[in-house]
């Protein structure tokens, strides 16, 4: 099979900020942007104490603070795009529509669970959904996101992959391996790096030489920009942006998502290097959730109002965790089955 045709040359002027103040949201987007923020935040506090509990085990990386960004992103995309990303996944596969029940059965190990319960916190998916998993090798998305912009290229659909990793994962050498090959090929790929500045737990400024990770794809051409991850409706115009160039068959996009995590990387990380006076300011400056609930009180929408929707989510939350404890767990046979040998 013969390569894909480069296209002509593009004008990629390189690390671009968004700038200035985002499009306004109508009332029924800023209500759907924050009714969406709401289930993840609610799903991981929920979560949360369940791993303190004892009924999730294994690793738990929870998305408390970053929810603007996968929320944004899904109201850019459209139907038949794809969605891939790390092992910080629940809030991508609520944002996708994937039942929370579905991912809470499978966070404790239960048949109700996306994956049967063999999967756990990071590794789930949902074909349905067009979620191709959590992944737990750092970086792994990344190149298999690109080969599902491959294979959006190759069967000439108008479908867009978005490849979600973080600041960490963008120093992986997979990752520029796959730049080359989409800039190459000018593959349909958003790829949208979340800054939440500490990776694992050692800050931007002492692990990246390139702070800038807008910028990440210069020597291949790609065109980037700088987003505030904080704000949905900076998100959304990003994302469409990024969308329209990969549609129109101009190749990749990336956008840098700065964002943050108000808990540590997992739930065994204490979160020491850096300060609970750090945490509280973005929680009180940038709260994404609190910006959306601000303007609308701003716009006269009622307390009331917005309460409802709270206590909705939080039902939706409450009967999620009551399946995830009640639901049995696999039979042993379930060992044999989706194994390759």
């Amino acid at each position: 099979m013969a390569a894909p045709k480069k296209a002509a040359a593009q004008d990629t002027s390189q690390g671009t900020s968004s700038g200035g103040s985002p499009p306004k949201f109508t009332r029924e987007q800023e209500l759907a942007a924050l009714r969406d923020m709401l289930l993840i935040r609610r799903f991981e506090e929920k979560a949360g104490q369940l791993y303190g509990m004892g009924a999730i085990g294994g690793f738990c990386h929870l998305y408390i603070g970053q929810e603007a960004v996968v929320v944004g992103m899904q109201m850019a995309l459209k139907d038949g795009d794809q969605v891939i990303t790390g092992y910080r996944d629940h809030g991508h596969m609520l944002a996708c529509g994937m039942e929370a029940k579905g991912v809470m059965a499978e966070l404790t190990g239960r048949r109700g669970g996306y994956s049967k319960g063999k999967g756990g916190s990071m590794h789930m998916f949902s074909v349905e959904k067009k979620f191709y998993g959590g992944h737990g090798i750092v970086g792994a998305q990344v190149s298999l996101g690109t080969g599902l912009a491959f294979a959006n290229w190759y069967r000439g659909n108008d479908s867009v992959s978005v490849a979600y990793f973080g600041d960490g994962a963008a120093n992986q050498g997979q990752v520029y391996e796959s730049f080359n090959m989409a800039e190459l090929w000018k593959l349909p790929v958003i790829y949208v790096i979340e800054n939440n500045r500490y990776a694992m737990g050692t800050a931007v400024s002492r692990a990246s030489a390139q702070q800038d990770f807008s910028r990440r794809g210069a020597s291949f051409n790609i065109p980037g920009k700088q987003v505030d991850g904080m704000d949905v409706r900076a998100v959304k115009a990003a994302g469409e942006e990024a969308a329209a160039w990969c549609r129109a068959g101009k190749g990749p996009f990336i956008l840098e998502m700065q964002t943050y995590r108000y808990r540590g990387h997992s739930m065994s990380d204490p979160a020491k290097y850096r300060t609970r006076e750090e945490v509280e300011k973005v929680r009180h400056d940038q709260d994404p959730i609190e910006q959306v609930r601000n303007r609308l009180l701003a716009a006269k929408v009622s307390e009331q109002e917005l309460k409802a929707i709270d206590a909705e989510v939080r039902d939706i939350v409450n009967a999620s965790a009551e399946f995830a404890q009640s639901d049995p767990e696999p039979d042993v046979a379930e060992l044999y089955t989706d194994v390759y040998r």
